[in-house]
């Protein structure tokens, strides 16, 4: 009989690299943590030279991270990066895209650049990091790509028409790679979350409030409205998805969005 990866002390993703972007923060961070509980080595991608360093060094302290300064939005800077990252820490395995920017406006108030901005963040950046990443999962026929999107992706929203429209976007970019890489051994999939406790929740308050009047606990509750269960989602959520779709056992899911909204998408 095999011993089971539980058996030996090895852990699933042992000797997988993953990409995380955005992985300082949020759900990136949370992303980042529980991949490396399960073995990988994570390199975190991020526009900030300066991040957050009290959160570098706790995830340095959970495994092996290496942090890439890069702005999605950046073709040649990603390639670049993504380049070193395979010198440093072997080819990619595993590219979670979390990076990603939110923004709300009427929609005739809603002009080109901002418009922009979303599409430049949340799609484009998708799409540049699939490419730079897909390369080394071919090659080893074995990947997974997670789209980090949003409920946004799929259903509609008043005064989010930008953020809604680049979501509902990654949700097709994932569906279309899912079917190009079927045979391929690389899967991909989008992660849909509702709002969790991150800083775009609280930038998105703080707007309600700025734009109406509102109190804090009164903005919390117009967003929380929609979800039965009339609470944030907590990054640690979003991340034991993200692990699940990358752990043994997974490999006939792809091209899904999976929602985590406490039932406010069925």
């Amino acid at each position: 009989m095999t011993p089971t990866s539980t058996e030996t002390g090895a852990k699933a993703l042992d000797g997988k690299h993953a990409v995380v972007t955005g992985g300082a923060r949020g759900i990136g961070a949370a992303v980042t943590r529980t991949l490396l509980s399960h073995g990988a080595r994570v390199t975190i991608t991020g526009r900030a030279a300066d991040p957050p360093a009290d959160t570098i060094r706790a995830l340095k302290q959970c495994g092996e991270v290496e942090y890439a300064i890069a702005d999605v939005t950046d073709a040649d800077a990603m390639k670049l990066a993504f380049e070193n990252a395979i010198a440093r820490s072997g080819p990619i395995s595993i590219l979670v895209n979390n990076a990603g920017q939110g923004a709300s406006a009427p929609f005739l108030k809603t002009d080109a650049k901002l418009w922009r901005r979303l599409m430049a963040v949340n799609l484009d950046g998708t799409y540049h990091c699939s490419q730079a990443a897909l390369p080394s999962m071919l090659a080893a026929g074995w990947g997974r790509i997670v789209n980090i999107a949003s409920i946004a992706g799929l259903r509609g929203y008043e005064y989010v028409s930008a953020y809604c429209a680049s979501k509902h976007a990654v949700v097709g970019l994932t569906r279309s790679l899912a079917m190009e890489f079927v045979s391929k051994g690389v899967t991909v999939n989008a992660v849909c979350p509702g709002y969790t406790e991150t800083d775009m929740v609280t930038n998105a308050v703080a707007n309600i409030r700025a734009k109406t009047g509102r109190t804090a606990d009164e903005a919390m509750t117009d967003l929380l409205a929609r979800n039965p269960q009339k609470r944030l989602i907590q990054p640690a959520e979003v991340a034991n998805a993200v692990a699940w779709l990358c752990l043994p056992g997974s490999e006939a899911i792809t091209g899904q969005a999976i929602v985590i909204a406490g039932g406010e998408v069925m």
